[in-house]
C-alpha cells in the first residue's frame, strides 16, 4: 500500500508514464492462497465481478440524485460479459461509477478497502448515508483464480482522465493513462489461464451468470447466448442479449421460485452454505407496503456470539439497497438472513433517520411476530426439525427472555431444554408442566458450565430418587434470563442449588427406601461442631433433604444468587463480584456423616472433628467443580486424617 507522501507524489505526477506498486502485504498473500482457501469453487469468480459491477452502478443511480449530468447520454445502467476465446480473455464491463486514478490504487492494492468504503465516508461527510453489499476488494481478487493476468480500464463518472491498473497476481500492479478506458464505468479483462479453459465457452459462463447473478437489478448482457428465458440452442452468436432476468428474487410470487433459486438467493445474501431450515417470503400490504424474504439457517455461524457481530438483514427501498445494519430485527434473531424491500420509505433515507423511522419500528414488530410465528409453527408441525433448529440457535433465541419482556410468553413457548428425564431429547415448558408430580409446585433447573458438569452435581441426587424432572441451564445467557423471569404458566422457576430443596413435600419412588438417618442428637451435636469450626467460610450449616448419595454439598442461600451465576460474575469481574459464603448441607444418611456425628456427641470439639469440618467443606467444594480454598492447609488435614486412620487400624 502506498504510504501518504507516496499517493501525493502520484497525483501530482499522475499523467507521468507507468508507474509500478507493491501489493499490501495482506494482499499478496491472499492471492497465494486464493484457490486453496478463500472460494470452494472457481466459477464464483464471475459471480463476484458481476456484484462489483451492480454496486458500481448502484452507486452510480444514488449519486446521480444530486449530480444528474454524471448519467449523461448513457441513462441505461447494464453490465456486460464478452467472451473471445481465441484471444482467450473474458471482459466484465459496466457503466457505473467507475474509478480515479487513486481510486484503482487503493481499492485494487489494499484488503478491506474498498470504493465502497471511500463511498461511505464520503456520504458521511455530507450528513449522508448509504450503504452497498459490495467489498471491491477480496471478491476481485477472485479473477487471480483462473487469470494469468487481469486488467482493469476505468473513468470516474464526471472526470476527464481514463486509468487502466494491470497485474499478473505476483506481488506488485501497473496504473496508466489510459485513453481507450470507458467513457464511463469499468472493464475487466481477464487472461485466462490453460487450467481454467473450461470458462471460454458462452454456455459455461451464462450458466453461472443464471445460477448466481439472476437476481441483479440491472440487465446483464452478454452476446452468443440466449436471452433470459429463451431456448439454450437460439442463441445470437452476433448480437448481445440479456441472460438475467433482471428481476430481485423477492420481487417474484413464490409460484415462479423452485426451491434451489432460493437456496441459492439464501447462499448469495447470507454468505452461508447451508440448505436454510425456514424460508419466509410474503408481501405485506396494508397500512405499510414491503416484502419479505428471509431465512433461518440450519446450522450456525462462527461468529453468531461475536460481540461485534451485526444483523444480515439487507433493506431495500423499491429494489434499491439501503443498509444491512437498519436494526430491523432484534439481537436475539440476529442469525436470520435475508432482505426486506419498502415501499414506502424515501430513497435517500439516513441510517440516523432509519434509527427514529415509525415505517422502520412497524415493520420490525410486524417482521420479528411474523418469524417467531413460523418457528412456532416449525415446532409444533416438525418437531425433529425444531430441535435442530434450537441446536443451533436456541442459545441466541434465549437472550430474548431477558430482552424483549413484550414477547417473553411467546418465547418461553419455543424454548427447549434437555432434562433429567429427556436423554438426549429436548422437552418444552408445557412438556415439563404436564408431567409434574402432583404435589410439585416449581419448575427446578440446574445451570451448569457444560451438561457432564451439571448432570454431576450432588444437588440432584434427592430429586433424580424422587423422580423429579430438573431442566439442565448449560447456556451462559441461562443464567441470567432465569433470574428475571417469574415462571411459566404459574410455576416458578426454582434452582436445586438454592435455598431449600423442599422435597419432603413431594411424593417419589423413594419413599420408604431410604437409608437410616444419623440419630437426631448426634446429627444435631455434629451441625454444632461443624459450624463453630468453619465460622464465616459458611453461611449456615444443616441437614439435607436433596442429598442420597454424597455426604455434603454446598448450596446458595434462598435469597442470594444462584452460586453457578456468581461464578460466572466473579469470573468476568472479580473486584466487583464479592462472593458469598455458602451453606454448608450434610447428609444425615451417609456413613460418614454418621460416623462423625456420634464422635461429635461422644466427644465434642476436638481437633479431629474440627479437620473433619473443612475437610467437608474442602470436599463439597471439589464436588462444584471448583478448587479448594487453602491446597496447603487442605493437604495438611488430609494427610493427619489418613495418619489417624492408619494408626487406628494399626491398633
Amino acid at each position: 500500500m502506498a504510504t501518504k507522501s507516496t499517493k501525493t507524489a502520484d497525483k501530482a505526477n499522475s499523467n507521468d508514464a507507468p508507474r509500478d506498486y507493491e501489493f499490501q502485504a495482506e494482499v499478496s498473500k491472499l492471492l497465494r492462497l486464493m484457490v486453496q482457501s478463500v472460494y470452494s469453487e472457481t466459477e464464483v469468480f464471475l459471480r463476484e465481478l458481476i456484484s462489483n459491477a451492480a454496486d458500481a452502478c448502484d452507486k452510480l443511480r444514488y449519486a446521480a440524485i444530486t449530480n444528474p449530468e454524471y448519467l449523461g447520454d448513457d441513462a441505461d445502467l447494464k453490465i456486460a460479459v464478452t467472451l473471445d476465446a481465441d484471444a482467450k480473455t473474458i471482459t466484465v464491463s459496466d457503466n457505473g461509477i467507475g474509478m480515479s486514478h487513486d481510486e484503482l490504487v487503493e481499492n485494487l492494492g489494499t484488503i478491506a478497502r474498498s470504493g465502497t468504503e471511500a463511498f461511505m465516508q464520503q456520504l458521511e461527510d455530507k450528513n449522508s448515508d448509504v450503504q452497498q453489499i459490495g467489498q471491491f476488494g477480496v471478491g476481485f481478487y477472485s479473477a487471480f483464480m483462473v487469470s494469468d493476468s487481469v486488467e482493469v480500464a476505468s473513468r470516474r463518472a464526471g472526470e476527464a482522465d481514463g486509468w487502466k491498473w494491470s497485474s499478473d497476481g505476483g506481488g506488485s500492479f501497473t496504473v496508466e493513462p489510459d485513453a481507450d478506458a470507458p467513457a464511463r464505468g469499468t472493464t475487466i479483462t481477464l487472461h485466462i489461464g490453460e487450467n481454467s479453459e473450461e470458462f471460454l465457452a458462452a454456455q459455461r459462463l451464462q450458466s453461472i451468470v443464471r445460477t448466481y447473478s439472476d437476481h441483479i437489478s440491472f440487465p446483464i448482457e452478454m452476446a452468443g447466448a440466449p436471452a433470459a428465458g429463451g431456448d439454450e440452442e437460439d442463441g445470437d452468436e452476433d448480437g448481445p442479449q440479456v441472460i438475467n432476468t433482471a428481476n430481485a428474487l423477492w420481487t417474484r410470487s413464490r409460484s415462479d421460485i423452485d426451491e434451489a433459486q432460493y437456496k441459492e438467493f439464501y447462499s448469495h445474501v447470507g454468505g452461508l452454505f447451508d440448505d436454510p431450515a425456514i424460508t419466509l417470503h410474503y408481501r405485506a400490504e396494508g397500512r405499510h407496503e414491503y416484502t419479505v424474504l428471509v431465512f433461518v439457517p440450519s446450522q450456525r455461524p462462527f461468529d453468531l456470539f461475536d460481540p461485534d457481530r451485526k444483523g444480515r438483514l439487507k433493506l431495500y427501498v423499491k429494489r434499491v439497497f439501503i443498509t444491512d445494519d437498519a436494526d430491523i430485527l432484534p439481537g436475539y434473531l440476529r442469525f436470520v438472513r435475508g432482505v426486506i424491500d419498502s415501499e414506502d420509505m424515501p430513497l435517500n433515507i439516513s441510517r440516523e433517520m432509519l434509527q427514529n423511522n415509525p415505517i422502520v419500528a412497524a415493520i420490525k414488530k410486524a417482521v420479528t411476530n411474523r418469524i417467531l410465528s413460523e418457528l412456532e409453527t416449525a415446532s409444533k408441525k416438525d418437531a425433529e426439525g425444531f430441535a435442530k433448529i434450537w441446536d443451533a440457535f436456541g442459545g441466541v433465541i434465549k437472550e430474548g427472555l431477558y430482552e424483549d419482556f413484550e414477547r417473553r410468553d411467546q418465547l418461553l413457548a419455543l424454548a427447549r431444554f434437555k432434562t433429567t428425564a429427556s436423554g438426549d431429547d429436548l422437552r418444552s415448558l408445557a412438556d415439563y408442566v404436564a408431567d409434574m408430580k402432583e404435589s410439585q409446585t416449581a419448575i427446578f433447573y440446574v445451570t451448569g458450565e457444560t451438561r457432564a458438569k451439571a448432570v454431576a452435581s450432588p444437588q440432584l441426587e434427592g430429586f433424580r430418587a424422587k423422580g423429579v424432572e430438573v431442566l439442565m441451564l448449560t447456556d451462559p445467557v441461562d443464567n441470567f434470563w432465569i433470574t428475571n423471569v417469574l415462571g411459566f404458566d404459574g410455576k416458578p422457576f426454582k434452582s436445586v442449588t438454592q435455598g431449600a430443596a423442599e422435597l419432603e413435600t413431594i411424593a417419589g419412588s423413594d419413599d420408604g427406601e431410604t437409608e437410616e438417618a444419623a440419630d437426631a442428637g448426634e446429627f444435631g451435636a455434629l451441625l454444632a461442631v461443624v459450624k463453630q469450626a468453619l465460622g464465616d467460610a459458611v453461611s449456615d450449616v444443616r441437614k439435607s433433604d436433596r442429598l442420597t448419595d454424597s455426604a455434603v454439598c454446598i448450596v446458595a442461600e434462598s435469597g442470594g444468587l444462584d452460586r453457578n451465576l456468581e461464578k460466572l460474575l466473579a469470573a468476568h469481574k472479580p473486584d466487583a463480584v464479592e462472593r458469598q459464603a455458602p451453606v454448608l448441607e450434610l447428609n444425615p444418611r451417609h456413613a460418614t456423616i454418621k460416623a462423625l456425628a456420634r464422635s461429635a456427641k461422644s466427644s465434642g470439639t476436638s481437633p479431629e472433628l474440627e479437620d473433619a469440618a473443612h475437610l467437608l467443606l474442602d470436599q463439597a467444594y471439589v464436588l462444584e467443580g471448583e478448587a479448594v480454598r487453602d491446597p496447603a492447609a487442605f493437604a495438611g488435614r488430609l494427610s493427619r486424617f489418613v495418619a489417624q486412620g492408619f494408626a487406628a487400624g494399626d491398633e
